[in-house]
């Protein structure tokens, strides 16, 4: 892997995040209202001319073009801007609340491969038997069910009825690792079920192709175990497409994190870009976009580096 490849890789991927932050800046202001419309709604009545005053004074009154210029030169120097609601730097309230949304998503991302890796694993070796036809119906179950609905669910469930968990709320690690993980271990789990349907099902299919290969019928033919075969050669190979859809599903993770974060109170970015669009405070919308699309295409990077890592006859110049 050559250093120009990747610093070409990292350029595409950044222009890739900010192709999305310039689509959300337009879209938002195609959108009917601003940030004074709403805070008009929460005032009551406010005249015409005081109005004017209020959109001046958040620069809502120049053209897009200005205001669009003044985003991108703020961008930059790496100022995402003031929020127009409190009136505090984008960028800091994303730092506070970023580890939040991470903490989140690789939670869920944990538990879907413990659960998504074994079961995809054991459907391909036990193919057409009982074991095959459960990971089927949970792999049908987990890409239908919609993450709010199960969230819903374990909330009644395990909250509300049995009281283990708590139903909303964040407790940092700083203040207790247990009550950490238990903050957050319902909304992970809501979160991680459509990734560890879409693992299992990848699992057992990429497995099934790799098993068929004549390398592997070679190998058992030298005398090999079964579990020998699968660890050492099989599984290895299998793993491209599945590091394919979990760096694709990451997206999904972040996204699904906006609903989660809403439902059980968490201070993510996800939340925090919520707020913002109800609020239409449009530095935040386009912050908290950014930065979500800057992790998604980053991770993504990360995911092609680990092709060449996981298979050297992969190659990048």
């Amino acid at each position: 892997m050559s250093a120009a490849w990747l610093l070409r890789r990292v350029l595409l991927a950044l222009l890739a995040a900010f192709g999305v932050g310039v689509l959300v800046f337009a879209l938002l202001r195609l959108i009917p209202g601003d940030v004074v419309t709403q805070l008009i709604g929460l005032e009551g009545n406010v005249s015409a001319a005081q109005q004017a005053e209020m959109r001046r004074m958040f620069g809502l009154d120049q053209p897009i073009w200005v205001q669009f210029l003044g985003w991108f030169t703020a961008l930059l120097r790496g100022d995402f801007g003031i929020s127009l609601r409190t009136d505090r730097p984008v960028f800091q309230d994303l730092l506070m609340r970023f580890p939040v949304t991470l903490e989140l998503t690789m939670l869920a991302l944990i538990f879907a491969l413990i659960v998504g890796l074994p079961l995809g694993i054991l459907a391909a070796l036990k193919r057409g038997k009982a074991a095959d036809l459960v990971s089927s119906t949970f792999v049908l179950i987990g890409l239908a069910a919609p993450e709010f609905w199960l969230a819903i669910l374990l909330i009644l469930l395990f909250s509300l009825k049995l009281g283990w968990f708590p139903p909303n709320g964040y407790v940092s690690p700083g203040e207790s690792l247990g009550g950490n993980l238990k903050s957050l271990f319902l909304p992970a789990l809501a979160l991680s079920l459509g990734l560890a349907a879409a693992t299992t099902r990848i699992v057992r299919a990429s497995l099934l192709d790799v098993l068929s290969q004549d390398y592997i019928r070679t190998a058992r033919a030298k005398g090999l175990g079964g579990g020998q075969v699968v660890v050492r050669h099989a599984l290895r190979n299998a793993l491209i497409p599945v590091i394919t859809v979990i760096g694709l599903q990451v997206g999904n993770l972040l996204g699904g994190a906006v609903i989660i974060e809403q439902l059980f109170g968490l201070p993510g970015i996800g939340r925090f870009a919520l707020e913002g669009i109800n609020l239409r405070d449009y530095p935040v919308v386009q912050g908290a976009v950014l930065w979500i699309a800057v992790s998604y295409v980053l991770v993504n990077v990360v995911v092609d580096v680990l092709y060449g890592v996981i298979d050297a006859r992969v190659t990048y110049s």
